[in-house]
Formats: structure tokens, C-alpha cells, sequence
């Protein structure tokens, strides 16, 4: 486990809303950022795992995690949920656009639905989330900092993952366009591009075949050897969330491990795959995605 280099007050007075923030890194990230004095609102799309995820973010403490269920494809959706935080909590400080989709698939082979579905929740949803905040900041007079998780495929591309990679390259676009435009107002966006980093059942859909166990999510891909950790992603979180980098705007940051250098960490490789083997991957996948709607009760 990484050690953590900050005061547990770091972020004392920080309210930091995380978007897909029920499972995965979001998740993973909210019970750190408690830890050093925030208070986390996470959005979802299933209240039962959004209550279990506030549950073990908030550590036993009252008053600390609060959760809503939102679509962030859905802006009037986004705008409600956003104006209850301000009218029942206050303005947010910070903004941790982490709601994402992704399943690796032959291009060719997607239906214009779940290329809407991937692209629409990475695009879309930062921009709805970051423009709910962005404009209550402005119009308040507050700072606020909005921090988006990518990958490096917003540099380099990848194969078999097309939607995601359009989506978070719009993204990385946004981060850049609004930190030259709204910097006037103290308002920073910075993301991060981690490596591989293992979470329940995103890494069964990027990983649905012995054959498929290749490239982007590998540790051999990895110059260092190892997957990247949470507690490492929630260390670089809190410092950019922090008073500490004010004069940090406009940046994409890779945390990979130096994967990107090395290869670059794609799924290219995976045009190996035959006929057979992407049906048995499509096949897989599906099994993954109906257990975790049934143990989540869905």
C-alpha cells in the first residue's frame, strides 16, 4: 500500500463531486479523498450501489458521503441533481468527471446504440457535469477545479476500444479549451491518464479471453512491471484538487508507469483475434455484465 504524503486536513473545507463514482476508480478514490478532510457527493446510475459505495467511502463517519442518482448523458438531469448539491450543500470545489463505458470490440461490428452508450457517457456526461459546476462558479464568483480521468489513448488512439478513445480525446480537448478560457475566473481543469489500474468488472470487459490478455491492461506491457494502484491515483487526486498547484491548469498527466513510452499501451495487438475468438470474448463479456447486474440486485 502507498503511503499517503499529505495531512489528513489537506482537503478540509473541499467538496468534490465524482460522476460513475459507485464502482471502480471512482469509488476506490472517494474513501481517500475523505480520509484527508473532503466532503464527496457521488453520482451513479444505481442508488443500491451508490448507498454501498457511500457506505464504505465515508469510513463510519455521518455527513461526509452523500449520493445521487444521475444520468450524466441527461443535462437537465445534471443541472437538477447539480443545483440540489448547491441549494442543500453549498457550491462544490471540485469536480471529478470519472463516468465512463468501454468494452473492446471490432469495430466494424458496433451498433450505432453502443457506440452512443460509450461515447455519449465519456463526452457528454464531462461536459454536461463540467458546465453545471462551470457556470454556478462563474456566476457565484467561486474557484473550482474540475479534474477528468482519461487514458493515453488521447495522444496515441487504439484499436477495438474507438468510441472510448474518441470520447476521452474530446475530452482532453475540453481540459485544454476551458482552462484557457475560464482561468480568468480561478477555475482549473487538469485530468489524468493512468495506466493500468485493476478494478471489478471493467477489467472483465477489457479482458473477456485468455487470448485477449494482451496489451493495454498487461503489467508485461508496463516498462515498471506492475499495474498502477489506487491509493497512487488518489495520491495525485488530492494534490491537484489541493490549494497546492493553483498555477496548474490545462494539463493531461500521465500516471502509466511509463507504458505509454513503451509501446504504446493499446489493444492493437488484438488483431490476432479471429471470428471465433471474438464471439467467445463477445460471449464472456455479456456472463460479466449480467453477474454484476445480478449481484447488485438489477
Amino acid at each position: 500500500m502507498t503511503t499517503s504524503p499529505f495531512r489528513s486536513d489537506v482537503l478540509a473545507g473541499k467538496q468534490v463531486l465524482i460522476t460513475g463514482g459507485g464502482t471502480g476508480l471512482g469509488r476506490g478514490v472517494a474513501a481517500h479523498l475523505v480520509a484527508h478532510g473532503a466532503e464527496v457527493h457521488l453520482w451513479g446510475r444505481r442508488p443500491a450501489v451508490l448507498e454501498e459505495a457511500a457506505a464504505q467511502a465515508s469510513g463510519g463517519r455521518d455527513g461526509v458521503v452523500f449520493h445521487q442518482t444521475v444520468n450524466v448523458r441527461d443535462a437537465d438531469l445534471v443541472d437538477q441533481a447539480m443545483q440540489e448539491i448547491w441549494d442543500q450543500h453549498g457550491p462544490l470545489t471540485g469536480v471529478i468527471n470519472n463516468a465512463a463505458a468501454n468494452f473492446i470490440a471490432p469495430t466494424e461490428s458496433l451498433s450505432a446504440r453502443a457506440y452512443e452508450a460509450v461515447s455519449s457517457t465519456v463526452m457528454d456526461g464531462s461536459f454536461n457535469t463540467t458546465h453545471a459546476a462551470g457556470k454556478r462558479w462563474i456566476a457565484g464568483g467561486d474557484k473550482g477545479v474540475v479534474l477528468s480521468t482519461l487514458t493515453t489513448w488521447v495522444w496515441t488512439g487504439s484499436a477495438f476500444v474507438v468510441p472510448s478513445a474518441m470520447g476521452k480525446a474530446a475530452v482532453h480537448a475540453m481540459t485544454m479549451s476551458l482552462a484557457a478560457e475560464w482561468g480568468r475566473y480561478g477555475i482549473r481543469l487538469n485530468a489524468i491518464a493512468p495506466g493500468p489500474i485493476p478494478t471489478e468488472y471493467a477489467w472483465d470487459m477489457l479482458n473477456p479471453t485468455e487470448k485477449s490478455s494482451a496489451g493495454a491492461t498487461q503489467a508485461d506491457a508496463v516498462p515498471m512491471r506492475r499495474m498502477g494502484t489506487i491509493e497512487e491515483l488518489a495520491n495525485l487526486t488530492i494534490f491537484l484538487l489541493s490549494d497546492s498547484c493553483d498555477y496548474l491548469t490545462g494539463q493531461t498527466i500521465a500516471m502509466d508507469g511509463g507504458q505509454m513510452l513503451a509501446g504504446p499501451g493499446t489493444f492493437a495487438s488484438l488483431t490476432s483475434m479471429s471470428e471465433q475468438d471474438w464471439a467467445e470474448a463477445r460471449a464472456k463479456s455479456q456472463a460479466a455484465s449480467e453477474a454484476a447486474k445480478a449481484q447488485r440486485g438489477v
